[in-house]
């Protein structure tokens, strides 16, 4: 795979890629959207708990494909908390530890519960 910023775009305002290339052969693995729900059943409290129960929801759905953060090549998180963005990006940045997936953030009205905060779906590949 190949994470490229092609020349001719504006470079991202954080750490994501404008490209990934898939090669032909590799296989692929698409997620439903994860929330900050604890395997337990319980919803996390506040923002930033349930934005990493949410994260390491999607890392366990792809690891039982058995695929590694590091194949993730697309998420698109819905935040429903106005102005969370620098908070979207510290917590990918950390949690990705320098991968770069293609990113789109979003902040809408709600999520199907209320008190769900963020929903962060997502596509991994593996050669």
């Amino acid at each position: 795979m190949e994470f490229t910023n092609p020349e001719g775009v504006a470079t991202p305002a954080s750490h994501y890629s404008q490209l990934v290339t898939v090669p032909a052969n590799a296989r692929r693995a698409i997620a439903s959207g994860q929330i900050g729900v604890s395997p337990d059943g319980s919803l996390r409290e506040g923002l930033e708990a349930q934005m990493e129960q949410a994260f390491d929801n999607l890392f366990k759905v792809f690891a039982a494909a058995g695929m590694k953060k590091t194949d993730i090549v697309k998420i698109v998180f819905y935040s429903t908390v106005p102005g969370s963005v620098a908070t979207f990006r510290a917590m990918r940045d950390r949690l990705f530890e320098g991968h770069a997936p293609a990113c789109t953030y979003l902040e809408i009205a709600q999520l199907a519960t209320p008190g769900m905060l963020c929903e962060v779906e997502g596509e991994a590949v593996a050669l």
